[in-house]
């Protein structure tokens, strides 16, 4: 029996593009299941993501991306015991992908086909963020010093996985650097993870204060991610 999979999806101030986001997750032939999770919003996100067929859960204030993750697998959990469904694997998908969410399936392969424990987007240069791309250079050279493994695209947040995997990664580094801190804790377990070439458009953050502001603040919760993770046997 093929699994099923599940799409978590954290949201914070998506009002725009959660709805084309949900929508899409859904087309996906195995995706039986979105949780919405608001992560402290400021518009009608989790209004709009109601309005659709996933299941919304909502943090009252800003706590991070990878708490609104964890909220995201537990209450995943929550519903597999009320309905007495077989535990699902996951997809983790940023909720401003809108209509190119529907280009994850490649994604989903590998995990489903049981050739990879976890499985990575690697995305089109031309939709990563504006920057000079200091972070990721930081990112992929810890995780190769620690793990041997250089990664492509270390900080992608659309991944698909395995429980047991999500297991080994948990609990999850908080603030941006839970994608990192992720490689580095399951490829130190022994999992077996791949970068899939996706096709994905998203809100790019630019060379404004904004854009300026929030790689300065993914340099430093990715440093002090990677910097705890190298005093660990």
């Amino acid at each position: 029996m093929t699994p099923r999979v599940a799409a978590i999806v954290p949201a914070k101030d998506e009002a725009d593009r959660v709805a084309a986001t949900v929508t899409a997750l859904l087309g996906l032939e195995p995706v039986d299941l979105v949780v919405v999770v608001d992560d402290g919003s400021s518009d009608h996100t989790a209004q709009v993501a109601a309005a659709t067929p996933a299941i919304v859960v909502r943090h009252q204030t800003n706590l991070g991306k990878a708490a609104a993750l964890e909220t995201g697998v537990l209450r995943l959990a929550e519903e597999e015991t009320r309905t007495g469904s077989d535990p699902h694997l996951l997809l983790f998908a940023d909720a401003d992908l809108g209509d190119s969410a529907a280009n994850l399936e490649p994604l989903l392969q590998p995990v489903l086909a049981g050739t990879a424990d976890l499985a990575v987007a690697n995305i089109p240069r031309s939709a990563s963020s504006l920057g000079a791309g200091r972070v990721v250079r930081l990112a992929r050279a810890q995780i190769e010093a620690m793990t041997g493994r250089t990664m492509e695209q270390p900080l992608n947040g659309m991944r698909a996985l395995t429980r047991e995997t999500f297991a080994d990664a948990t609990p999850l580094a908080t603030g941006w650097g839970v994608e990192a801190a992720m490689l580095v804790d399951v490829l130190r377990a022994g999992r077996r993870v791949v970068e899939v070439p996706v096709e994905l458009t998203h809100r790019r953050t630019g060379h404004d204060l904004k854009g300026r502001l929030h790689r300065a603040m993914q340099l430093r919760d990715v440093s002090t991610a990677l910097l705890a993770r190298r005093f660990l046997s």
